[in-house]
């Protein structure tokens, strides 16, 4: 499996922008990524004042440079990058060792 982290910085974001992250996710991004062909799950993660972050897991090579290319080729207008005031600061592809699935199972859910 091969993941990919896009990060923004919110160092220099502008005041509340963690909650209007997260209801972007909620009610736009949650449905964008749901059911989208070659992922196997998105999860979105918010250091409150220092970062937040997409983390994909795709199920090929070819599916995660398709999405890596087409998301840096807009990465400046995506909708984070407008919400935050900035580009992401870090694109990185990395590899998956493993998954395990505790006793709780997994929950998609919108918002956490």
């Amino acid at each position: 499996m091969k993941g990919l982290s896009i990060r923004w910085s919110l160092v220099d974001a502008p005041e509340g922008v963690e909650e209007q992250l997260a209801a972007y996710v909620a009610e736009t991004s949650h449905a964008r990524f749901t059911g989208m062909a070659g992922l196997r799950f998105k999860t979105w993660r918010v250091r409150p004042g220092e970062w937040f972050e997409g983390l994909y897991l795709f199920a090929t090579d070819e599916a995660r440079a398709a999405f890596q290319e087409e998301f840096a080729a807009g990465a400046a207008d995506a909708p984070g990058s407008r919400m935050v005031g900035a580009p992401p600061v870090l694109i990185e592809p990395w590899d998956v060792v493993a998954v395990a699935e505790g006793w709780e199972g997994f929950e998609a859910t919108p918002r956490g």
